[in-house]
């Protein structure tokens, strides 16, 4: 079979998957290599594995600390995977395209309408140009802001230290190069430093939101009334979540530092843990409570169409107001004067129990696995399937077979769960009779 009629068999979420294992195993290839290492010695399959697909998917979790363990070579690569991953395979591959000059099919239009979660076809091509527009331009700034800081800490190399940074927070990545003082200690060392820590948090938070809502504010500007509904319902979620559990950390969390200085590991973690993997403070000195709202932040993750992962903010929100609805004996779940699809509702339902089965199932497998608290590990797997990258210190102790459930959650987690869905099931032809219908209790 030729590959243009293999080309035209495939869906575009076939492609989407194809697209990130593609660039997941040439990233692997190249950590493999002895130049990728600072000891110049081969890097096994299996970490170089781990560590591509961490990068690909944004997510952060590491066998060895990119620091101490990567050479320059190899923290390039981490840094163009992370850059592909954040932005999307197809998207990157349709800006090389736009800028060659080649047209872009139906085809490819359907394929980037899916991988930026656009709602329409319509303007993709002019959106995708937006998209990377924003990015250089947002990472470049980010950059240049924290630049002073670690060029004051580290010299020349702070250039460096500041542009990784900067497109691993906006990607939502979590990878840092904090190592060279102590391995896996990310950004404790700045945990009361203003310009670092507003910067990383502001970086979070724009990748977090999503492109079609940085459209929106583009185009409307303050005039909310004008913004797409999905980005209404985006930025309000996003403001309760990130002020809510501020409120707990703040009270009940690193009570051992000042009222002044406590308020910079409150707004970070919180902000954090929407998937980004960066912490200022040790997250095995929180409570249990501390890391079950951290968890729980975590599986919740960004917004749709954004370098985040997670359940994402609207489907949370779908459930919450399809519960209030059905609590008012409403018909349908509204948002803002308007109704919601019960095909929505649906896919909102579906995606939720699958992340929640596979963290519980996965938490399972390693606590029996490796013999270690079911909490801990329950942090790690949401950690993997939501992209996020925390971790309580366990990743690099895990055995063969736990990598590979937390690189299938991580893989799972950035790809979506309908995309994986309906790549598998592109074949099966709709069902449109209907079979009688009959009443069952439930609750």
């Amino acid at each position: 079979m030729s590959a243009v009629v293999l080309k035209k068999k495939l869906t575009s979420f076939q492609i989407i998957i194809l697209g990130f294992l593609g660039v997941i195993l040439v990233g692997t290839l190249l950590l493999m290599l002895p130049i990728s290492s600072r000891s110049g010695q081969m890097t096994t399959f299996w970490d170089a594995l781990f560590t591509s697909t961490s990068a690909v998917c944004v997510t952060g979790l590491v066998v060895y600390d990119t620091a101490s363990y990567w050479s320059l070579f190899g923290q390039l690569i981490l840094l163009l995977l992370i850059q592909i991953g954040g932005m999307g395979v197809v998207t990157v591959a349709a800006s090389i395209a736009m800028i060659s000059g080649r047209k872009i099919s139906l085809m490819q239009r359907s394929t980037m309408q899916e991988a930026i979660s656009a709602p329409k076809v319509g303007g993709i091509v002019r959106l995708t140009g937006f998209v990377v527009r924003i990015t250089f331009v947002i990472e470049l700034i980010g950059a240049l802001v924290m630049a002073p800081v670690f060029c004051r800490d580290y010299g020349m190399k702070g250039f460096w230290m500041a542009l990784f940074h900067s497109v691993s927070a906006f990607c939502n990545a979590g990878f840092d190069l904090m190592g060279g003082r102590a391995p896996f200690s990310s950004l404790t060392g700045y945990v009361t430093q203003p310009v670092i820590n507003f910067t990383i948090m502001l970086l979070i938070i724009v990748g977090g939101i999503g492109f079609l809502t940085w459209d929106d504010i583009r185009t409307n500007r303050l005039h909310l009334h004008k913004y797409r509904l999905q980005s209404k319902v985006i930025l309000t979620t996003t403001f309760f979540l990130l002020v809510v559990p501020a409120v707990y950390f703040y009270f009940f969390e690193f009570q051992e530092l000042s009222p002044g200085e406590r308020i910079f590991p409150v707004l970070f973690q919180t902000v954090t843990a929407r998937t980004a993997g960066f912490n200022t403070a040790d997250l095995t000195d929180l409570s249990e409570a501390g890391q079950y709202i951290m968890i729980s932040l975590m599986l919740v993750g960004g917004s749709p169409g954004s370098t985040a992962g997670g359940i994402k903010t609207t489907t949370i929100a779908v459930l919450f107001t399809a519960a209030l609805s059905t609590f008012q004996r409403k018909e349908n779940a509204t948002f803002f004067g308007r109704r919601i699809d019960d095909v929505v509702v649906k896919n909102a339902a579906t995606i939720f129990l699958m992340y929640i089965s596979l963290c519980f199932s996965a938490a399972l497998f390693i606590s029996i696995t490796e013999g270690l608290p079911m909490l801990t590990c329950l942090f790690e797997t949401v950690s993997a399937v939501a992209t996020v990258g925390l971790s309580l210190g366990i990743t690099g102790s895990l055995g063969l077979f736990s990598r590979i459930v937390l690189i299938l959650l991580m893989f799972f987690g950035r790809v979506g769960g309908l995309t994986l869905i309906f790549a598998a099931l592109s074949q099966m032809r709709k069902n449109v009779s209907k079979l009688p219908r009959e009443n069952i209790t439930v609750g």
